[in-house]
Parts: C-alpha cells; structure tokens; sequence
C-alpha cells in the first residue's frame, strides 16, 4: 500500500516516550505487515497486540518475526468491532486507519471504543493524512486533518500532549502529509464541576 514505511520511526518514539514501562498494554490498529511490533519486541515490551483486518498481513509479520511472534497477541478483525475488555490498554496506536473512517457515525463509534479501552491516564497516539495529505489512499476516500481538527474528533475526554508532521515519501517518488497527535485520556476527576 502507498501509506506503508519500511520503518515506524516516529511511532516508535511516541510510544517509548510515553509507556516507559515495558509492561505497558499496547495496541497498534491497522498494524498488519508493519515493522513497529518488531521494534517494540526488540525494545522489550511484553505486552503488545496487532490489530488488523487483513489476516494476510498479520501473517507476513508473524514470518517476519519467528519465534518472537510468540510473544505478541495477533488480533484479525475490524477496528470498529475489536475484542478489547474495559480499560485494559496503556497505549493505543493508529497510523493511517483513522482516516479512512469518512462516515461521523463511525468516527464516534472510533472514540467511545478508545475511550472504553484506555486505561485512565492512558495514550492514545493517531496518524492520519494532514490538510496537504491525499483525498484517496488504495482507492478509498480519506478524511483530513488539521491537529485541531483531529483533538476536535476526540474532544475534552482525551487532552492533547502534542501534534507533529510527517512527510511520507512513497514507492512512487510522491509525498504524502501525515499529522501525528498524541493524547492523553483525561481522568473522570479533570470532568468534575467544582462545587460551591
């Protein structure tokens, strides 16, 4: 696919910055045949699952690793509809899912199930195409983003840490912008109305 790197170099960073415990739950959605599950095995990490809908990939990544495929949990299914029990997850990842979602309906459905998942205090980290970014990827349309309107989709329940861009260049000499924004899950006492 044009949005796939050889290499998840900022992901990776992200998320050694914010689980600096190697136990910590993480979710990579969308991870299929990528390499970040590698890095986060080497790195230590005993506690990640691949989330993808696509079997095959998940299985090319299982090869890839051998015999330290073994300490990952690999998960075949949709995004929307994944089997995650109730704030099990330090860290969830998305590079490049979140865009395809074009329909509000199923945006939400995205966000109470991050919502859900997260541990309080959790991270969410997302990549998703930035306002420069393509209007199609593998045939499909796209949804944009600005960090703003990206935290917005979110909203108060997950406060913004910090947004970066990303240019991708891919297998056919083009660019494409990426926007990286990673949040953290607020805490039921942040909602709290003071009390007079």
């Amino acid at each position: 696919m044009r949005w796939y790197q050889p290499e998840a170099r900022l992901s990776h960073e992200l998320i050694r910055r914010v689980a600096t415990d190697r136990s910590s739950a993480i979710l990579d959605v969308g991870g299929g045949a990528s390499t970040l599950v590698d890095s986060l095995v080497a790195d230590g990490y005993s506690n990640v699952t691949v989330l993808d809908i696509a079997a095959n990939a998940l299985a090319a990544a299982r090869a890839r690793l051998g015999a330290a495929a073994g300490e990952v949990r690999w998960m075949t299914g949709d995004v929307l509809d994944p089997e995650i029990a109730d704030h099990t997850i330090d860290v969830w990842h998305d590079r490049a899912v979140f865009h395809f979602l074009t329909d509000a309906e199923d945006r939400q459905k995205y966000v109470d199930l991050v919502m859900r998942s997260l541990k309080p205090g959790g991270h969410i980290i997302v990549a998703s195409f930035g306002p420069n970014g393509p209007r199609k990827c593998s045939g499909l349309d796209v949804v944009r983003y600005s960090p703003e309107s990206m935290h917005g989709e979110f909203g108060s329940q997950f406060e913004l840490i910090n947004s970066f861009s990303e240019t991708h260049n891919t297998p056919f000499g083009t660019t494409q912008e990426l926007v990286y924004c990673y949040c953290r899950k607020v805490t039921r006492s942040k909602f709290a109305s003071p009390r007079g």
